[in-house]
């Protein structure tokens, strides 16, 4: 399952925020079985957002779009995946009813806060998702998530967005199976061992440098065997460590 990650704000272009959503959801989708493709941040751009995901849906058998969702201003992730498919933006009951109790469960943790500030919540502006998708209420904020297809949108808030991808988390169970060596020899020091192994079996692999640990190897492919052979070959080549 080849999978492409589309994250969406001005504030992680411009530094401001981290994009550890990306880092994360690669690692889960890659723990089972599934090939991250593509990562790319856009800006809160409803055209460009659309334009990618249309594009990406053709191309990859799932697309993953995380910020953007919400009641503000800048929020226009539904937006543009709604016009990808032609729908409008509706609210559903059980999303509008989550919505409520979300805010009705904030004023009574933070009454004092609520009170001088005067929280207002546009309850429809949040629960807005496009016609025909699948809800994925949200656990542990205000802002629901969706699947339209192959198109899954999350919030931006890390932790929202780690609960609802666990909501679908099984959907992207794939057949890669990867195995890692760990070694102190300089990748310099590789090259041929590397491409041998390259030219010599039906596998992935990945160098990457440590210069404050020990290098690794990473052997992926779809048949279990294969992989440990290929790990076996490149460790009677190769000094390898335990990182333990």
């Amino acid at each position: 399952m080849e999978v492409a990650i589309l994250t969406v704000g001005d504030e992680v272009l411009a530094g401001d925020t981290t994009n550890t959503n990306a880092t994360w959801l690669a690692s889960r989708i890659t723990d089972r079985g599934s090939s991250v493709v593509r990562i790319l941040t856009v800006p809160d751009d409803r055209a460009l957002i659309a334009e990618t995901v249309d594009e990406w849906r053709e191309a990859f058998d799932a697309v993953l779009v995380t910020g953007g969702l919400g009641g503000t201003h800048d929020d226009v992730t539904a937006d543009a995946i709604a016009d990808v498919f032609d729908r409008p933006l509706v609210v559903d009951d059980d999303v509008h009813q989550d919505v409520v109790e979300t805010v009705a469960a904030y004023r009574d943790r933070n009454p004092e806060r609520v009170e001088a500030y005067e929280l207002e919540i546009d309850v429809d502006a949040w629960a807005a998702l496009p016609e025909g998708s699948r809800t994925l209420l949200n656990p542990a904020g205000l802002c629901p998530g969706f699947v339209f297809e192959n198109v899954y949108a999350f919030p931006g808030v890390p932790s929202e967005m780690q609960a609802l991808f666990d909501l679908v988390a099984e959907e992207f169970d794939g057949d890669a199976v990867s195995r890692t060596l760990y070694t102190p020899q300089p990748e310099g020091s590789m090259v041929d061992d590397l491409a041998a192994a390259r030219d010599r079996f039906d596998a992935t692999i990945g160098s990457y440098p440590d210069t404050e640990g020990y290098n690794r190897l990473k052997i992926t492919g779809t048949d279990p065997d294969a992989v440990e052979t290929v790990a076996d070959w490149l460790a009677d080549r190769i000094d390898t460590v335990d990182p333990e």
